[in-house]
């Protein structure tokens, strides 16, 4: 009897422990619970992304029609064998003929398989020829991946001249890092999307700063390899106002999870409105770079910048990680501006640390700052604009 209780506490307590396991499991799914994303990864999606594009809706018609002919040729070959093991077998009486040479059967495998190539590759090549027609485009922007975030610059067109940088939300940064991803958007909210108008053919021209990356919205259907050193274009012309999502399709280094693509589709009306607020915003950014500075000033403009170029890799505590250096008591940043300059301008490290040339005259001297005079850093010293103008010659 004894024995019998032991055992039945002993049950007792393990069905006590897995029911705790099993709830807590249920409530770590249920606060890691997504929804659909429009324009972005659906949940248990198999099928390819909805399209918005002629072009995407061609290759998931052609996607279909290569599985149809591929399970045709593949129900054919293998019934055929199937049947003829299974009807002629030697269990059966049958034995093999013997023949070789024969004509008809030499024409029919070489006819058969020309025609099916044929009917593949006529809808194949003009969906290819199709996605690299970048001719006559409306609208013409520069992507230039870096690690890790993408720079767009607008060539031609609307809104020519304008530029910018586009980074990871650093919210979703610190769910990364504080392992509690929340929002149907979880690594894909960016802080400046790409904006285009609707119904406009726009060319997507591809380098790179650094390493290879890659381009690619889904339901757009592009994916543009950015190289650095080569230019690569694409087209996509959105049929469908809506926010639509990319990821780099290149494995690029440690943060290649964080680099993701918003491409923001909207009416002519409104996008000709965000080209007017784009174009103001970067006048009244236009320092000039002559001006002279105070500390606090400089500490607050290089704040921003830091946390959105810096902060990913030297981390917000400046102690940077692995192979990352820190800037937290770094003899650099604390007694030497003039490498510190070169440093931000031309990259270090054979590219391990990028080069940051596309940021202004004031920006650099913000963020150079903000470094000396942050966590154990207390110079005083300010960096002003005009010596990034003196080093850039």
């Amino acid at each position: 009897m004894k024995t019998m209780k032991a055992l039945w506490g002993r049950s007792a307590r393990a069905l006590g422990q897995l029911s705790l396991s099993v709830a807590a499991t249920l409530t770590t799914q249920a606060a890691l619970a997504v929804g659909n994303l429009p324009g972005g990864p659906a949940v248990n999606q198999l099928d390819l992304h909805p399209p918005v594009t002629q072009i995407a809706r061609d290759q998931i018609w052609l996607h279909y029609f290569m599985l149809v002919i591929c399970t045709i040729i593949f129900l054919g070959v293998f019934g055929v064998m199937f049947y003829s093991i299974l009807k002629h077998r030697k269990s059966k009486g049958y034995k093999a003929a013997n023949f070789h040479e024969s004509v008809k059967v030499e024409i029919a495998w070489t006819v058969v398989p020309f025609i099916i190539v044929i009917l593949m590759a006529l809808p194949a090549t003009k969906v290819v020829v199709a996605m690299k027609d970048t001719s006559a485009a409306d609208l013409t922007i520069k992507t230039t991946g870096m690690q890790w975030k993408w720079g767009y610059d607008y060539l031609k067109g609307e809104g020519e001249g304008i530029g910018f940088v586009s980074t990871l939300d650093t919210a979703h940064r610190e769910m990364s890092n504080s392992g509690k991803p929340a929002g149907d958007n979880y690594l894909l909210k960016v802080d400046n999307p790409l904006v285009v108008p609707v119904d406009k053919k726009v060319r997507i021209i591809t380098t790179a700063n650094d390493v290879i990356h890659a381009f690619m919205v889904p339901a757009f259907g592009i994916k543009q390899d950015a190289i650095p050193g080569f230019v690569r274009d694409t087209w996509f012309r959105a049929e469908k106002v809506g926010d639509y999502y990319g990821q780099c399709a290149e494995l690029c280094g440690k943060e290649h999870a964080y680099m993701p693509i918003h491409v923001k589709v909207v009416s002519q009306a409104d996008y000709s409105a965000w080209v007017q607020d784009k174009l103001k915003a970067m006048a009244a950014l236009a320092d000039d770079p002559n001006k002279v500075w105070e500390l606090a000033a400089m500490m607050e403009r290089g704040e921003k910048v830091y946390a959105a170029n810096c902060v990913a890799c030297h981390q917000t505590t400046g102690k940077g990680a692995g192979p990352i250096k820190a800037l937290d008591g770094s003899d650099i940043v604390v007694n030497d501006p003039a490498k510190q300059i070169n440093i931000l301008l031309n990259g270090a490290n054979n590219g391990a640390m990028p080069a940051w040339k596309q940021l202004s005259d004031t920006e650099i001297a913000a963020v150079i700052t903000y470094t000396k005079n942050s966590w154990s850093n207390k110079t005083g010293k300010v960096v002003q604009p005009a010596e990034i103008v003196a080093a850039r010659k």
